[in-house]
């Protein structure tokens, strides 16, 4: 089998590489890929993630057997559709099936409508309302741009100073340009935050293991939202009994909705949840594989990967099995400054020292090269550079091995929590 992998970060990294554990992969290719990823022997190709013309005639011309798509832009901007027509296989939802990550605003009414737990809300488009609708409420609350903002268009105001300045930032500075243009401001939840993905085609809905995913860029969950600094999977502190009643309540009851509403997805569903003490509810929905979970509940999956894409795009029963021993852990290594302004180019010295018994899947790094191939070397070119994961017997354990890995790519310029997966100790 010949695989495309639509994307080049950390995520399509940990697609790309658990496609290459198949016996019948011969070839993964990656659009565009990164440069760590092509010394794990992944092919990259300089096709832009959202050029659907290119990536169709490069898949025909390569003799792709099927495509996945890991990012959301080009879902929302449906390159599932284009690949479709063309009559090419591709992995993900349509466009109309993605706006359940596109527009929270959809999101928050298409829960409404099928009785889907989340918090209450409101959605606005005129500044002054907004404002007055956030007096009246108070602080706590949660401020959200409506649409895509990589994963940081997302305020949690502890005070009513940091909501209306969140507010002002999105509606009235365009922070987030068109994606703040409308924003929703929801009621703040109490509880466990956990990451419940699925692999869904139509009404079936295939769960995955549970991870628990890092947000807040500094130690504690202090700071500002980010993309995501460090995951881990299981999460011993939510029960199973709470995971299956998520599974029924929101995956499941989200599937069959959106078959409803003539939007039936086929890809990753992510739900982003919260444990209250009124049971599980929804803070996100996702319309793909989540960054950095997947780092961590990709390698858990037991089942062969490449076989289960392939039964799910041919409507067959996929074969969906988890490991249930043992923790996975990844931590991310962010520029300075990350997610507000920071500066790139730095090397990324350390990773030759790196065990061999640790995985690095690269995002924002790049390779430049010298007049020899000994000056080759990596430097950061995003905001989250990497993220190192392992495998161990428990959490301390993981934890352990992977701080002292950590160490090694200590820079005045970069930047990690050290408290990611303390809580499942």
């Amino acid at each position: 089998m010949k695989v495309l992998v639509i994307g080049g970060g950390g995520r399509e990294h940990a697609i790309a590489a658990k496609l290459l554990e198949a016996n019948q992969v011969e070839t993964v290719y990656a659009a565009p890929g990164n440069a760590g990823m092509a010394f794990d022997g992944v092919e990259c190709v300089a096709i832009s993630e959202t050029n659907a013309p290119e990536l169709i005639q490069f898949a025909r011309e390569n003799a792709v057997d099927f495509t996945i798509v890991g990012p959301e832009i080009p879902l929302l901007e449906g390159v599932v559709d284009a690949f479709e027509s063309a009559g090419l296989k591709a992995f993900g939802p349509t466009k109309r099936a993605a706006l359940i990550e596109g527009s929270k605003d959809f999101a928050k009414t298409f829960m409404a409508k099928y009785v889907i737990p989340t918090a209450t809300s409101k959605t606005f488009t005129d500044y002054a309302e907004a404002k007055a609708y956030l007096d009246e409420k108070g602080a706590p609350i949660v401020i959200k741009a409506d649409g895509l903002a990589a994963g940081k268009g997302v305020a949690v105001a502890m005070t009513i100073e940091e909501a209306t300045l969140a507010l002002k930032e999105m509606m009235l500075d365009a922070k987030f340009g068109e994606a703040s243009e409308k924003v929703v401001i929801e009621e703040f939840l109490v509880g466990e935050e956990f990451s419940l993905m699925a692999f869904v085609n139509g009404e079936e809905v295939y769960p995955m293991a549970i991870a628990q995913d890092h947000k807040r860029a500094y130690d504690g969950d202090k700071g500002p939202n980010t993309g995501g600094m460090g995951a881990y999977s299981p999460v011993p502190q939510i029960a199973d009994a709470l995971v299956e009643t998520a599974i029924e309540t929101i995956l499941v009851k989200a599937a069959r909705g959106m078959v409803a509403e003539d939007r039936a997805f086929r890809g990753i569903l992510y739900a982003g949840l919260i444990a209250t003490d009124a049971g599980p509810k929804v803070i996100e929905f996702n319309a793909r594989f989540g960054d950095p979970e997947t780092q961590v509940v990709l390698p858990r999956l037991e089942s062969n990967f490449a076989d289960l894409i392939w039964a799910l795009l041919n409507n067959e029963k996929p074969d969906v099995r988890f490991k249930e021993q043992g923790v996975n852990l990844g931590i991310v290594l962010a520029s300075a400054g990350y997610p507000d302004h920071y500066e790139t180019g730095f090397e990324i010295t350390g990773l030759d020292q790196i065990s061999s018994d640790i995985k690095v899947y690269h995002a924002g790094t790049k390779l430049e090269t010298g007049s020899e191939a000994k000056e080759q070397k990596f430097v950061s070119a995003g905001g989250r550079i990497l993220l190192l994961e392992t495998a161990a017997d428990s959490m301390q354990e993981a934890r352990l091995a992977l701080y002292e890995e950590m160490k090694k790519l200590d820079n005045p310029h970069f930047f990690y929590r050290i408290d990611i997966g303390m809580k499942a100790e």
